[in-house]
């Protein structure tokens, strides 16, 4: 008996496509107009900005602090690389890490490989506070991420969460505490340096508001 092949559709998405219902797969094989953000949450495309300077300015410092350590501490071949917005795929969705990071591996990560850290900086928002604090840590936890950061601005804190077998340790690091994880031994991260970045860019933007002239 022949077997039918089914064609998954190549289809052009745009910021006009928010809302559209897909498959894992048409998203998959989708082309993207360049200058957003694009995810597949619960089979529904969710079309965003790019970040705001409030969360890429402190990322690329992250992603300063990671090569510095990389390059010149001693334990630093413990970090094998490190990327900024990350497609990862769990099981139904797709979604858009900040920054992610591979560790332990003495490799380059393969396609698709599973990243060791996620980091996530929190937009504001209530949905954006509920998608990092339960929805991602739940499916990063699923597909096997280690340790899930989540550095929000607006609480003024990181949130560890660390995906054990049997359970999840949570630690929250206060703004004039640093953090350092067994992952990555003798990197520490200063939280307060990373989120003084943040405040800069939100001070301006609040000043560039305040000083506009009403219509």
């Amino acid at each position: 008996m022949a077997t039918a092949l089914f064609k998954v559709r190549r289809l052009p998405l745009g910021p006009t496509s928010a809302g559209l219902l897909l498959t894992p797969a048409e998203y998959d094989r989708a082309r993207f107009e360049e200058g957003w953000r694009y995810e597949l949450i619960n089979g529904v495309l969710v079309v965003s900005p790019i970040p705001s300077r409030e969360e890429r300015d402190p990322n690329e410092e992250l992603a300063y602090w990671l090569g510095s350590y990389r390059d010149g501490h001693p334990q630093g071949s413990s970090l094998d690389f490190t990327l900024r917005e990350e497609e990862i795929r769990t099981n139904q969705n797709r979604r858009r890490a900040d920054r992610v990071i591979w560790a332990g591996l003495g490799s380059d990560p393969e396609r698709g490989e599973v990243p060791t850290i996620i980091a996530e900086f929190v937009s504001e928002g209530k949905v954006s506070q509920e998608r990092d604090y339960v929805a991602k840590r739940t499916e990063y936890r699923e597909i096997g991420v280690r340790e899930y950061w989540v550095i929000d601005r607006f609480e003024t804190s990181l949130t560890v969460y660390r995906f054990l077998a049997d359970k999840d340790e949570v630690r929250i690091v206060s703004e004039a505490q640093t953090y350092e994880t067994p992952l990555l031994p003798g990197f520490v991260l200063p939280l307060k340096r990373l989120l003084a970045l943040a405040d800069r860019w939100a001070k301006k933007r609040r000043k560039h508001s305040a000083e506009r002239p009403s219509a």
